[in-house]
């Protein structure tokens, strides 16, 4: 079964409430889908996490062009010829996230060939469900005295929707955030709470806002600090009690190598459409657990990467083990994502804080091509 054609499709929406963290302001949505078809007709989908227009021209002037021909069955046998292609210019950044979206098409190709699912083929699921954590509390244009209570109170609705984990946003300022996470907790003194700064703050910052939330007994510490020194995690994580979770500006088995040998990272947070695909995060999750750190997927974008992430988790096994299974939870974003939420004619199911694993082959969901023509800001072909 040969590699017929790819396509890429660039997605774009805007959105009626913009909304902001630490590092930018978004009033539009733009992600990357792929789609591959091979000879006997089967397609499969997948897609990448970056900057959509600059990944299109990576996948569709370099990659496709090279893997025209193949054996779509070959996941790693393909990503590797793909890595070698680039390796001597592009070990990381927009050409591994290319690399991404083509794998996980791959992906879906193969479970959609042998019918199966994408968590049979990583090696069966432990589990039908998934617990999920509700990813919201970005900034608007408001006030600070009139941020906080708004804050609250879209929590409170993800809290009735029967979400048992939030995860809220910090970096704004750390008077700000510090009176935020002691809010939350006040709030919510039963519910799973962790932060993310999108590494705004500078050690000692970090070590101010992570006392705070050792104070408040939050679940982890998500990207406190700029990834491009690896080695304060192991300095703040000697100073905080809190879990420090990082990876989704990492890809790559050997990037992940460097960043965890550096010491302080608990919590490895991966995203399956950039670190290098579904066949890289399997490799990147066994580096971890060879260290006894677990991986819990950073997800953004559509239901393709959304799936991806799920089947993941459903066949992952909590490090170290114990009586009880810890939960290993999948992020799904709060905020307005119609190219997430109304292009899909199969999705996976949200229900009361869970995700059910989608039992289709592949990935299990599937895009509805009339519902997705609105958003295509630019699409290309290779054959």
């Amino acid at each position: 079964m040969k590699i017929e054609c790819i396509k890429t499709y660039h997605l774009r929406c805007h959105l009626e409430q913009p909304f902001g963290f630490s590092q930018w302001f978004y009033n539009q949505r733009n992600v990357l889908v792929i789609e591959i078809i091979t000879d006997n007709g089967i397609s499969g989908w997948g897609e990448c996490y970056g900057p959509a227009d600059v990944i299109q021209a990576a996948v569709e002037k370099f990659y496709a062009p090279r893997i025209i021909g193949q054996d779509a069955l070959s996941t790693d046998a393909l990503w590797h010829f793909m890595w070698r292609a680039s390796l001597d210019f592009a070990r990381a950044g927009v050409m591994t996230a290319a690399m991404s979206g083509i794998d996980m098409a791959l992906w879906d190709v193969k479970g959609k060939a042998l019918g199966q699912s994408v968590s049979t083929l990583m090696g069966g699921k432990c589990r039908d469900k998934v617990p999920c954590y509700a990813t919201g509390m970005y900034y608007i244009d408001l006030p600070e005295d009139k941020l906080l209570p708004h804050l609250l109170e879209e929590a409170q609705g993800y809290v009735d929707e029967g979400y048992k984990a939030l995860k809220i946003k910090v970096g704004k300022n750390p008077d700000f955030d510090i009176a935020f996470i002691r809010a939350l907790r006040e709030r919510f003194p039963n519910t799973i709470l962790a932060a993310d700064s999108n590494h705004a703050f500078d050690l000692s910052e970090a070590i101010k806002v992570g006392k705070v939330l050792d104070e408040c007994n939050y679940a982890w510490f998500e990207e406190p600090l700029s990834p491009e020194h690896a080695a304060q995690f192991r300095q703040l994580s000697d100073k905080c009690v809190t879990p420090i979770a990082t990876g989704e500006c990492e890809q790559t088995r050997f990037g992940f190598q460097k960043l965890l040998s550096a010491g302080g990272v608990q919590l490895v947070q991966a995203d399956l459409g950039y670190c290098g695909g579904p066949s890289e995060a399997l490799k990147i999750r066994t580096l971890a657990s060879s260290q006894g750190l677990n991986m819990i997927p950073h997800v953004w974008g559509t239901q393709f990467n959304l799936a991806s992430a799920c089947h993941f988790l459903a066949t992952a096994y909590h490090e170290p083990g114990r009586a009880e299974e810890k939960p290993l939870f999948l992020e799904y974003d709060r905020t307005e994502n119609p190219l997430r939420d109304d292009i899909f004619s199969q999705k996976v199911v949200v229900e009361n804080g869970d995700a059910h694993v989608p039992s289709g082959n592949g990935l299990g969901v599937e895009i509805n091509l009339d519902a997705m023509k609105p958003y295509v800001f630019c699409e290309t072909e290779t054959k």
